[in-house]
């Protein structure tokens, strides 16, 4: 009975795998790849976080235009008062309630500095900015990586499908080798050598299909998707804006290059923290309000045993004269940190012209490329067909048929490659823009 059951599953699961190996397939575009990493990937969680965080930062400024309110009580022990005489020759005991205690509230209002505090929230705003750019960068990298791993996962299904190709016409090669050993027309290293080079293309099958389940888990925990799911990448690889010159793109990156505008920001930066230390150079008025309840009274005498209770508001004007020295030298520093924001920026436009330039270079580059290897595919197809021909009516050897195979495999992954590269490299320039 046990064995039949077992009889039963076996047939079952090679029948209906589906139903005991749940492995979810998904068909993507690049796209598609992108638009999940935005949504699930780790990073950007943690970089979103630093948004929120600059967000509560400008909103805790902004609790300096509130007043500032302090509530003070202290419960104290008076111990008896002594009177001395002027010259020191005699003294009287001055008995004093010992229980003390005093209540005081207190608020103050900043009404002027110079702007401090506007200035402030407006400095927090611009490091708000930053994280925003800072996220925006962290996009740009997340996007890339999930999208270069999703063409490597590409490139290896290009790969394994010449390599099954090659597989199949050797074993149709080893076909005709065993017939012709059969007949004595070769000897038995032919069929040796035939069997090798299959072993040769199952080695490299194998070692495809390995790194593709690494990529297919990586890929699987950045996308937010379950490990066991198979990314099955259908973008497609015609060329994508041949026809736009280097011109467009660096009009593109000067426009929306995340690494620029944190640059720009950060003069910005440089500007206001200049008109910050330039707020030191005003005086200080605040408005101030509070009550106090004291016991004993100890300003007369005898000293009363009770609460005396008092209020009083105002303004007060403040000044440090050191100031007028002191904020001349940080306004200096202020001003040569602000020409370095300056410098920078201009360092980091030239970092993303040079480095646009490049990966244009590099995407016409890519497309010749394709070009080139697709026509020495075609040659080494050709050349193929023909030594296969020559072997079979006895004109080639076998090591003439294993090298033309060698040289249409070669060129056939060459020429999957050339196409995955042409679409990486089109991501590459996006990302250079800053638009990808």
């Amino acid at each position: 009975m046990v064995k039949n059951i077992k009889t039963v599953l076996s047939v079952a699961i090679a029948l209906f795998p589906v139903l005991f190996f749940s492995q979810e397939i998904k068909k993507m575009t690049a796209d598609e790849v992108a638009s999940l990493a935005l949504q699930n990937h780790q990073q950007l969680k943690v970089a979103a976080q630093n948004i929120g965080i600059a967000k509560q930062q400008t909103d805790i400024t902004k609790l300096q235009k509130l007043p500032t309110i302090t509530a003070s009580t202290s419960q104290f022990y008076l111990g008896d008062a002594i009177a001395i005489d002027k010259d020191f020759s005699g003294s009287t005991n001055v008995s004093m309630p010992h229980y003390g205690s005093s209540y005081a509230v207190q608020a103050t209002q900043l009404i002027f500095k110079g702007g401090l505090v506007n200035k402030t929230i407006e400095m927090a705003g611009l490091r708000e900015q930053l994280s925003e750019l800072d996220l925006e960068k962290n996009k740009q990298e997340v996007k890339f990586l999930v999208i270069s791993n999703y063409l490597d996962v590409y490139k290896i299904l290009n790969q394994e499908s010449v390599f099954q190709n090659n597989k199949k016409l050797a074993q149709e090669r080893l076909k005709n080798i065993q017939k012709f050993y059969q007949q004595g027309m070769v000897t038995r290293n032919e069929v040796i050598r035939g069997e090798l080079a299959i072993k040769n293309l199952d080695q490299g099958i194998l070692t495809l299909a390995n790194n593709r389940k690494i990529l297919n888990y990586n890929l699987s925990i950045a996308l937010g998707l379950p490990t066991d799911t198979e990314i099955i990448p259908i973008e497609s690889l015609t060329n994508k804006e041949t026809g736009i010159g280097m011109d467009y793109y660096l009009s593109l990156a000067h426009d929306s290059s995340p690494n620029l505008k944190s640059a720009k920001t950060n003069i910005d930066v440089a500007d206001k923290n200049i008109e910050i230390i330039k707020t030191d150079k005003m005086p200080t008025v605040a408005g101030f309000g509070g009550y106090t309840l004291q016991r004993p009274i100890t300003t007369r005498n005898p000293v009363l045993d009770m609460y005396s209770g008092g209020w009083q508001t105002g303004v007060s004007l403040s000044y440090n004269i050191d100031n007028l020295y002191k904020t001349k030298e940080r306004v200096k520093l202020g001003e040569m940190q602000k020409n370095q924001a300056g410098d920078a920026m201009t360092l980091v436009q030239q970092n993303v012209d040079m480095a646009v330039n490049a990966s244009y270079v590099k995407y016409q580059e890519s497309i010749q490329q394709a070009a080139i290897l697709d026509d020495a595919k075609k040659l080494a197809v050709e050349n193929y067909k023909i030594t296969e021909a020559k072997y079979l009516n006895q004109l080639a050897v076998q090591a003439e048929m294993i090298d033309a195979q060698n040289q249409k495999l070669q060129s056939e992954l060459d020429y999957a490659n050339a196409e995955i590269n042409v679409l990486y490299q089109y991501y590459n320039l996006l990302k250079s823009t800053g638009t990808l």
